[in-house]
């Protein structure tokens, strides 16, 4: 799915959040965040163990887009919070698939036993199909982009603005014909001016570049905020960010909470993480609302962000927003130093030192710190301890290194 967002103030523009185009906005967007929220006020937490060398400032923690591919996940359902059980979450393995997002298990279905001496429910009604198949999108979706632009391009020059929509993709990405920016560029333009979503968020993104067409940001204010209206997900996200470039403060926060919050529900992983940030942070939340701050940091955490990892983490161990638990809290720290995060990694050190959340390994705890440190990321304490373990203890840390460098 499409994500952009402003290229003025600062913002940068990248072209797409789909399998396509994976290049995108995040690091200017948290750093808003952090600049308004780091003088909010704080509450009071539990204990902390990592005290000495994680602070945890105020309600949560804010930090930057770090710039890994944004993901989707499930939809958190319109108007419902979608609490997550975030104290039990366990990060999946690499490459491991599990239960959708929101927690529901896959169905298997009525077995024998079940059927045995009960009678079946009656069949639902039938609901006769309205309208003709769209033969069009059915052979993109299918991967005949030809015979989808051959029968999509008729429909398109007659004003369809779903195949005029589909045209411009299809000359956009240069699926099965030469890729052509100014041609889809026409198409994306006809289809937002009848009203398409989809297009209106496209030719909003090219009105913000200005390459392909003459730069307009007005326009592009415009078509961005009439596409997050009509309840394009991407545009929502990116109109949020765009009112909190134009209205630094808690003011420009409060204003573009709903467009995050549409944006979460719909499956946005850096919605959901903004989410969780403004709902920690911000004053004057209702406290039902703040209390799903973890869920939805939880939710960007189980779609593979690896910040939100790191955060989700952090929030376990401290007791942040939710009860304490260090077992899951060293489980997400470690998902997210194995997905390369440095500052996971860095932290993880610490936890093994320390058995946080784990038992005590000092060949684990002076491995990661290679890794951090190669990285470029300095920490005096853990340079200390690991001068101060064997030789023997270096060299296990030092192959087992190498090993997850090549992996």
């Amino acid at each position: 799915m499409p994500c952009l967002t402003k290229k003025r103030h600062g913002l940068k523009i990248s072209r797409d959040m789909s399998n396509r185009h994976v290049r995108h906005l995040r690091l200017l967007s948290l750093m808003i965040l952090s600049a308004v929220l780091a003088g909010a006020a704080g509450v009071a937490r539990a204990e902390d163990p990592l005290q000495e060398f994680q602070p945890v400032e105020k309600r949560g923690r804010i930090t930057p887009f770090n710039g890994a591919a944004p993901l989707e996940t499930g939809k958190a359902g319109s108007g419902d919070s979608g609490q997550l059980p975030a104290g039990e979450l366990q990060p999946m393995a690499k490459g491991e698939t599990g239960a959708p997002v929101d927690g529901a298990a896959p169905s298997e279905g009525v077995t024998v036993f079940e059927r045995m001496g009960a009678e079946l429910p009656p069949l639902p009604a039938e609901k006769p199909f309205e309208g003709k198949p769209d033969d069009a999108y059915g052979a993109f979706q299918r991967g005949y982009y030809l015979t989808a632009m051959g029968l999509a391009l008729p429909r398109a020059q007659l004003g369809d603005r779903a195949a005029q929509t589909l045209v411009a993709e299809i000359l956009d990405s240069g699926l099965g014909v030469k890729r052509d920016p100014k041609a889809a560029a026409f198409w994306y333009e006809q289809a937002a001016n009848a009203g398409d979503p989809s297009a209106m968020f496209k030719f909003a993104v090219l009105l913000m570049e200005g390459r392909v067409v003459p730069r307009d940001p007005k326009r592009a204010d415009e078509l961005m905020k009439k596409a997050a209206d009509l309840g394009n997900a991407s545009a929502q996200f990116n109109h949020a960010q765009t009112l909190t470039a134009d209205m630094p403060g808690e003011k420009g926060l409060k204003a573009a909470l709903p467009y995050y919050r549409k944006a979460a529900e719909q499956g946005i992983a850096d919605a959901q993480y903004a989410l969780s940030q403004i709902l920690i942070n911000v004053d004057g939340i209702p406290e039902d609302e703040r209390a799903t701050a973890r869920d939805w940091l939880a939710r960007a955490a189980m779609a593979g962000y690896d910040t939100a990892e790191l955060d989700l983490a952090l929030w376990m161990i401290d007791g942040i927003a939710g009860e304490r638990n260090l077992e899951a809290g060293f489980r997400w720290m470690r998902r997210a130093a194995e997905g390369g995060n440095v500052v996971a990694q860095n932290k993880l050190s610490h936890l093994y030192i320390n058995a946080i959340g784990t038992r005590q390994d000092p060949v684990e705890a002076a491995k990661w710190y290679v890794l951090s440190r190669r990285a470029g990321l300095q920490d005096p304490q853990l340079e200390d301890f690991y001068l101060g373990v064997s030789d023997e203890v270096q060299k296990k840390a030092l192959m087992a290194a190498n090993r997850f460098r090549r992996s």
